[in-house]
């Protein structure tokens, strides 16, 4: 397996290329901007997500999606979670045999509120993929492209396809495990993005460091809670795909979910930050069907629910802070043996 498709020339899917052409592989990013495409080809960098990066030769840009997939033995898909199933469709077209699919998606669709692995298995024909898998874990494209040491988990209910990925990105900056759990990986990396965006709001309230260590627990509680009712395993949300990437996207400035809730903590109303953002926020509209999830799993987040009315009720963040701290006590041990139990069977 020498060629691979990346389809999203963002941040992320970029710092992935550059990770698979230092493994030898023969890249071709696929941007749906011509003049993107371009610069990575004549100047070998990507100027508006990687600022000050070279790219390695062998990632080629491409505007072109037919010639992305031709000869690629496995796609990799890293484009914004509401575009993903429109993407499929486009790269359905140009499929011509059995391909490995692996998403580095962190987000739920708008709407039908589903995984990025079930809208792959629905669009893509069974006769076009060999498996799905996802990657995830405490990632930041920025470190990653400087080849800072990262450790992230693959995984798929196909246990070869998981190893299969694991080899092709696996290096000594970019070490990674498999997993079986693709439910619980997939919601623990959709979710943290919510509990970011309430730690930037924090950090913009001037709150400091108690309240955002408090946030973060039981901001975990509450994506365990989901998850678990969902169908994953509890073990899943203390690893790197749970309470290892909700401590990297709620603590570094590299985080776009941490500073979009840092301006509306500071008085940004959102219109205004997402325009000056500049690129997609996933934890926004992760909110919107986290919390429409919770209502129908009848499941308690009152993080999320408070974190959804500041983003779309325009509740004041401070006020809705007060009303977090001003619930019903209750008892810790408690509350983190219901979000670790054991799922419930599903039909």
């Amino acid at each position: 397996m020498r060629n691979i498709a990346v389809i999203g020339a963002g941040s992320w899917g970029t710092a992935l290329s550059m990770v698979l052409a230092d493994n030898g592989y023969s890249v071709r990013l696929w941007s749906h901007r011509r003049e993107q495409a371009d610069e990575i080809n004549e100047r070998h960098i990507n100027g508006k997500y990687l600022p000050g990066i070279m790219l390695p030769k062998n990632v080629a840009g491409t505007h072109d999606l037919e010639a992305a997939l031709d000869g690629a033995n496995a796609v990799l898909l890293v484009v914004p979670a509401k575009a993903m199933r429109e993407v499929l469709g486009r790269v359905r077209e140009h499929l011509a045999g059995p391909m490995l699919f692996i998403h580095g998606v962190k987000g739920i669709e708008p709407g039908t509120f589903k995984r990025m692995s079930e809208v792959i298995e629905e669009e893509i024909p069974k006769k076009f993929r060999k498996a799905v898998v996802v990657l995830s874990g405490p990632s930041h494209a920025e470190e990653v492209s400087l080849r800072h040491p990262t450790t992230v988990a693959v995984a798929s209910v196909n246990t070869a396809a998981a190893k299969k990925a694991q080899d092709l990105f696996f290096n000594h900056y970019f070490r990674v495990y498999t997993n079986e759990d693709i439910v619980g990986v997939e919601i623990g990396g959709a979710l943290k993005n919510i509990i970011a965006l309430g730690a930037g709001i924090s950090d913009g309230l001037g709150y400091g460091d108690n309240a955002k260590a408090a946030l973060i627990t039981r901001g975990l509680a509450e994506i365990s809670r989901l998850g678990t009712k969902l169908g994953a395993r509890p073990l899943t949300f203390i690893g790197l795909t749970g309470m290892g990437d909700l401590i990297v996207t709620c603590t570094s400035v590299h985080s776009r979910n941490w500073r979009a809730g840092n301006l509306l903590g500071k008085g940004r109303k959102l219109s205004e930050v997402l325009s000056e953002m500049g690129m997609v926020v996933e934890g926004v509209r992760t909110a919107e069907a986290a919390y429409a999830l919770s209502k129908r799993e009848k499941v308690e987040m009152p993080i999320t629910e408070a974190i959804y009315q500041v983003l779309f009720e325009n509740k004041n963040p401070k006020e809705a802070v007060d009303e977090l701290m001003g619930r019903d006590k209750k008892d810790e041990i408690a509350a983190l043996s219901e979000s670790l139990s054991d799922p419930a069977p599903h039909d």
